[in-house]
């Protein structure tokens, strides 16, 4: 464990299932305070926390909209008046879904890019101004995916949104360097999460996502959220501006494993 995360604040978008609720946990094991937003699913939010406090660390469910700067604010807000402070904020709130380019309805489009690139802003710039305005030693991490660096056909969106959170990150990293606030991403793989266990569920889908990864396995949501509390806690202190892939190798062409091309 990180001593130095210990009764620090985090705030983490998203966080009622799969790698958000993963992480929460991790956090509640770092003895950290944690708000665990959710956008509807608030049974998973509560499961989130006590799963914090189970851990070891304390935590408090928040339904917000983090497309929006209302809902971000909220969230803010909560953990000002819950903790008193703000330490953390991990933009990990994401949605997809699958379309050929040609056929994908703008209403598609917006609702991806709102929150899986626009909520990253927001809560992105939100977290921003309460470091700066309190002179703070700040911690971003962004949960983006092995598609902000490899082409998914039939997700353009999602893995254009991807490719924004890449680029927003290194630019914000590099712009508030000098402020000692840490920005980062974290690009999961393939992950034992809801969202993929239908697909995982069919013997002939998990083997051809195994094909994919040099590693040959599906990866864990506890293996993502080991990754954060790494870049959370000051073991990362001089890292800032990264993609930690968190792939199993996928982003490594494994189409030319054992020599081939």
């Amino acid at each position: 464990m990180y001593q130095d995360l210990n009764g620090k604040v985090a705030v983490i978008t998203g966080g009622s299932k799969g790698i958000g609720t993963a992480i929460s946990e991790r956090l509640g094991k770092e003895k950290m305070k944690v708000v665990v937003n959710y956008h509807s699913d608030e049974a998973g939010a509560n499961q989130a926390v006590e799963a914090v406090k189970a851990a070891g660390g304390d935590g408090i469910a928040v339904q917000a909209n983090v497309g929006s700067e209302e809902g971000v604010q909220k969230l803010v807000d909560v953990a000002l008046s819950e903790y008193g402070t703000l330490d953390l904020w991990i933009n990990n709130a994401g949605m997809e879904n699958q379309c050929e380019t040609h056929k994908l309805p703008l209403e598609d489009w917006e609702r991806v890019i709102n929150v899986n690139l626009t909520g990253v802003f927001l809560g992105t710039k939100a977290a921003l101004s309460y470091f700066v305005e309190n002179n703070k030693k700040g911690n971003i991490i962004n949960i983006s995916s092995v598609h902000e660096q490899i082409p998914w056909p039939t997700f353009a969106h999602y893995s254009a949104s991807k490719g924004g959170v890449k680029l927003l990150t290194e630019t914000v990293a590099m712009e508030y360097a000098n402020r000692n606030i840490r920005v980062n991403n974290i690009g999961p793989g393939a992950i034992k999460t809801p969202i993929n266990a239908e697909k995982f569920a069919d013997p002939e889908q998990l083997q051809t996502t195994k094909e994919t990864i040099p590693m040959q396995r599906i990866g864990n949501p506890e293996e993502v959220a080991a990754a954060a509390a790494w870049l959370a806690s000051d073991e990362a202190s001089y890292v800032t501006g990264i993609t930690l892939f968190v792939d199993g190798g996928m982003t490594l062409y494994p189409a030319f494993q054992g020599g081939k091309g």
